[in-house]
């Protein structure tokens, strides 16, 4: 899953003179975390929702509304983005982009090409889309996890097992960080099926398999 096909590409950005008044608007009208910042088109520069309440002067503060107004009209945008933030290529994967993030604590990218131009925005919220379209969860209920051996072959002993029982699959994940050495989990989630045939089917996979858990997702409680 490449970035280019998650990406927002309708980004908000400002120059780096925009005045820091302006940045906290534009925030919170478009309800954004993040606003890339550019020099003469090129990327120069990320400024979050949080940099812009650091910057600004605490209530506990003993200067005059009006002071307050004169210091944050002075203050632009590049006195308080961070400068060469961490970017990613719309070829990149997502898998790529999820890594940035947590290696560098950070909730959102800027997608930039290979000629330095900014043509979007990756978020958590956009990992978030990734995770919930590859585990298909819209699409299907019922998840079981296994502890399966390490070894080529096992996760299509269980596949084949569902199939035979007439189960849709959706989709099939597998962990190994999670498991002892030798053995991975493996999470496999399938379409409803009436409630007869699944535990029969959780009676069969029980006797040749280590069956984990069975979940059904309640999403109508969401």
């Amino acid at each position: 899953m490449q970035v280019q096909n998650w990406m927002s590409k309708d980004v908000v950005t400002v120059d780096e003179q925009t005045p820091i008044i302006e940045v906290m608007h534009l925030l919170e009208e478009h309800d954004i975390r993040h606003i890339p910042v550019t020099k003469e088109g090129k990327l120069v520069g990320m400024i979050t929702d949080r940099d812009v309440k650091e910057a600004s002067p605490s209530k506990a503060t003993s200067l005059k509304a009006q002071e307050l107004y004169y210091l944050l009209a002075e203050m632009k945008a590049k006195d308080v983005m961070k400068a060469d933030p961490i970017v990613i290529s719309p070829d990149q994967t997502m898998e790529v982009a999820a890594v940035k993030m947590l290696e560098h604590k950070v909730t959102g990218i800027p997608v930039v090409t290979r000629a330095g131009d900014l043509i979007g925005i990756i978020s958590q919220g956009d990992v978030f889309r990734v995770l919930i379209s590859i585990t298909g969860i819209y699409q299907g209920g019922v998840q079981f996890a296994f502890n399966l051996e390490d070894r080529s072959g096992t996760i299509k002993e269980v596949a084949n097992v569902l199939r035979e029982e007439d189960a849709q699959i959706v989709s099939i994940l597998s962990c190994i960080d999670t498991a002892d050495e030798g053995y991975r989990h493996v999470f496999i989630r399938i379409k409803k099926i009436p409630e007869e045939k699944l535990q029969r089917m959780i009676i069969r996979l029980e006797q040749d398999f280590m069956l984990l858990y069975v979940i059904k997702d309640p999403l109508q409680e969401i």
